[in-house]
């Protein structure tokens, strides 16, 4: 399974775990069995349509999925994949 890094805003889902795994074949996948495990998280990462809402940066190890092939990115057991939302401010 995939480790996933789970940021501070979205730690309520996981019971406050900052990390968390899931299964998948796929970075789509991955977070989709991230939401059936802890329901809830997959609101704050995918909007209606089920994309990754556009303030929310994945990354598959070093890489932005959006570079790799978006949801479609294969993943492997040893991946780890990091969600950071995206911060605003003035």
């Amino acid at each position: 399974m995939a480790t996933l890094r789970i940021p501070t805003p979205m730690r309520g889902f996981t019971n406050n775990q900052a990390e968390v795994t899931a299964p998948g074949a796929t970075v789509g996948e991955v977070l989709k069995n991230l939401d059936t495990r802890h329901p809830g998280i997959g609101g704050r990462v995918f909007d209606e349509r089920g994309a990754v809402r556009r303030y929310v940066n994945v990354y598959l190890n070093d890489e932005d999925i959006r570079a790799l092939s978006g949801l479609d990115t294969p993943v492997k057991d040893v991946d780890r994949i990091t969600l950071i939302p995206a911060m605003a401010g003035g």
